[in-house]
């Protein structure tokens, strides 16, 4: 039960990194993007990639130092793990709800159907994210945070 309030917690996390970053409108977090788009946003003179790179710096600590410190920690000092394979799969668990909620909430629903991430300009350039692009996002994603929480389990095996 544990791990899915935490998955909960780190999936609202993303989405208050999403509502923060496209406050002022989806140019905010153009970083997310593919690189067509974020070029006609530079070109229409809506940022710069000066302003993308300092964006991409941001978003990226915002959402990566939470996820590879405070969901270890809470892991195996709050939910009180030991051994490999049950932080393996405890971590697991958080981070496929969250990337569960990220796929399906952020990427399908948010992005794919609503007017809160179009940016003038750029309708011609949608779908924002494409086919081929969801499915490395799939496939990345369950293979990389099966990763992540292998080498998370053994960096804390090695603290504690």
């Amino acid at each position: 039960m544990l791990v899915i309030f935490e998955g909960l917690i780190l999936s609202f996390w993303l989405l208050l990194i999403c509502v923060v970053g496209i406050a002022n409108g989806p140019v905010g977090l153009v970083v997310f993007y593919e690189q067509d788009v974020k070029d006609k946003v530079v070109e229409l003179g809506l940022t710069t990639t000066e302003k993308i790179k300092r964006i991409s710096t941001i978003s990226s600590l915002a959402l990566f130092i939470p996820q590879l410190t405070v969901i270890p920690v809470i892991v195996y000092f709050y939910n009180g793990v030991n051994g490999f394979w049950n932080g393996f799969l405890q971590l697991l668990g958080i981070y496929m709800i969250a990337n569960l909620f990220d796929r399906l909430f952020i990427d399908e629903w948010w992005v794919g159907q609503t007017k809160s991430w179009i940016i003038p300009g750029t309708e011609d350039l949608r779908p924002y994210i494409p086919t081929k692009t969801k499915l490395v996002k799939w496939v990345g994603s369950c293979i990389g945070y099966s990763i992540l929480s292998a080498v998370l389990s053994g960096i804390m095996q090695l603290i504690g």
